[in-house]
């Protein structure tokens, strides 16, 4: 049996136990998880949120973080724009960004989801509609989901990773963890 904590990370948070280059400290792992000998398996960017796995378990970290496993990880995008058929057709087939082609997501519009509030709230612009979608990926090219909805037009503007394989954040508040065995 392994350890496995399903970790909330709230923005600006960062994928790491410790803040090494920056003259300020910024809230890291650590600030939440007090747990000898876990690490992440892969990476949650500081400005966004949601779902971050932790083990100690290196086989298993790798079997969640390695591509080539192509396990499912599924977001919650908040889009600038009323996103269309046509930009979600594109994100269905699989989007060139510089460093190749992506994978095929599953993708769909979805009603505003009752989440937390973030912390800074998202710039409300008027002038300039937004709607949510519901992406899943299977595999993590570095800010894909953000790159992937910017290259059809529809820059993200919250991002919040929903679940990995059949894990979730639901009922875990953001900076709520739990631990499972595996």
């Amino acid at each position: 049996m392994s350890q496995l904590i399903l970790f909330n990370k709230p923005f600006g948070v960062l994928s790491q136990f410790t803040d090494r280059g920056t003259e300020t400290s910024r809230p890291t792992l650590s600030n939440y998880i007090d747990v000898p000998g876990v690490y992440p398996a892969g990476r949650l960017d500081r400005d966004s949120e949601g779902l971050l796995l932790l083990t100690g378990d290196g086989k298993f970290q790798a079997r969640i973080a390695d591509p080539k496993y192509k396990m499912p990880k599924s977001y919650l995008a908040q889009v600038e724009g009323d996103a269309e058929e046509a930009a979600l057709d594109q994100l269905r087939q699989g989007v060139r960004l510089k460093d190749g082609l992506t994978r095929p997501a599953e993708v769909e519009r979805i009603a505003v989801p009752s989440l937390w509030p973030r912390d800074p709230p998202v710039r409300f612009r008027k002038s300039v509609p937004d709607c949510w979608l519901r992406l899943t990926i299977r595999e993590g090219k570095n800010r894909q989901v953000r790159r992937m909805t910017a290259a059809v037009g529809h820059p993200t503007l919250r991002l919040v990773r929903w679940s990995i394989g059949d894990w979730t954040i639901e009922d875990l508040q953001p900076g709520g963890w739990r631990e499972i065995e595996i």
